[in-house]
């Protein structure tokens, strides 16, 4: 064969391979996404909402379904260990939990960093001491919103012990206690900590008064599925690097407020004052990327073994993550 001819071919099959593998990278591809009904109404949402509101999934492919949770926050991780979703929203403390009891659990991307929970208490309280004997709703005790309530608490000469705990999953739930009158105090999330100010109520500490920083919540799947669908990962992280942008950029912030007020019934200025609450200065609460700070990871091991949840030995931090999918992504998007 005439070997100009026969570069002609060959360079035809390598332009169809080619064709194919672009036609390949551009088929939608399915996920499922797990998350409780509590942190859907809540801040710890916005990155989710901000990807499907500004089509983030769509532009890079993805079809992502939202599993709903119903329960506590364990919940997502039997979600995944069922089959029930590829991927779930999780604390960082119970997936570690749950890999020490033999879970096949991995966090892929870190969604929350320092989450700030406001201690919200009855008008008449002025100080944290002054709720010795005093009710108190609480998240799971052996989550990190507790255990970061707790060293708050301990900082101030209050023992769990001292306290009358009544366990009440997520801050929606949290500040309808308060508003009942059921909780003389609560640890509140934003904007449910903005609301139950401008109702009277008052401020007597912060979660991130008392901890350093930390990785809250994370993007978790099993190791089995996650090693078969890199490429499903890749285009998630894709767009949630796209999503977190979006929410960081100051131009955006009146869109966000708008869509906070629609979302939890927050008015502008609240959600504006959550914003500036995050970003002015930069707390870092939220990830730049989604990156996983193996520090943070070690903290809320310290958190654990502080508060007697885990026990020696433990693997290292980076026995509970998964980096190749977040460094896949990134490395895509940069070329």
């Amino acid at each position: 064969m005439h070997l100009g001819r026969l570069a002609t071919i060959v360079a035809a099959f390598v332009c169809l391979a080619l064709g194919l593998q672009e036609s390949h990278a551009r088929d939608v591809l399915p996920l499922r996404y797990a998350q409780t009904a509590s942190t859907w109404r809540s801040i710890f949402s916005l990155p989710m909402r901000i990807a499907d509101k500004e089509g983030f999934y769509k532009a890079n492919s993805l079809d992502l379904t939202m599993i709903p949770i119903v329960g506590g926050a364990e919940s997502s991780l039997i979600a995944l260990e069922e089959d029930q979703a590829d991927v779930a929203h999780v604390a960082t403390s119970f997936l570690i939990t749950a890999a020490m009891r033999g879970a096949d659990t991995v966090a892929i991307m870190a969604e929350f960093n320092n989450p700030i929970y406001s201690l919200v208490a009855k008008p008449w309280y002025k100080s944290i001491s002054d709720l010795k004997g005093r009710r108190v709703g609480m998240a799971d005790m052996n989550g990190a919103v507790s255990l970061a309530t707790m060293a708050l608490f301990e900082k101030h000469g209050l023992k769990q012990s001292d306290l009358d705990i009544n366990v009440i999953e997520g801050t929606p739930g949290r500040f309808q206690c308060l508003m009942r009158g059921d909780c003389d105090a609560v640890p509140l999330g934003q904007p449910q900590d903005f609301h139950a100010l401008r109702q009277g109520f008052v401020l007597l500490g912060a979660s991130n008064e008392a901890v350093p920083d930390f990785v809250y919540t994370v993007t978790a799947a099993r190791k089995s599925w996650a090693a078969s669908n890199k490429e499903v990962l890749v285009r998630y992280i894709r767009a949630m690097d796209d999503s977190f942008a979006f929410i960081r950029d100051p131009n955006n912030r009146d869109r966000i407020a708008v869509w906070m007020k629609e979302w939890w019934g927050s008015s502008e200025d609240t959600s504006l004052a959550t914003l500036d609450l995050f970003f002015n200065p930069e707390k870092n609460v939220l990830p730049l990327r989604g990156e996983i700070n193996l520090k943070g990871v070690e903290q809320v091991i310290r958190f654990l073994k502080d508060g007697a949840v885990v026990k020696d030995p433990i693997p290292p931090a980076g026995t509970f993550v998964d980096l190749q999918y977040f460094q896949a992504a990134i490395e895509r998007k940069e070329k």
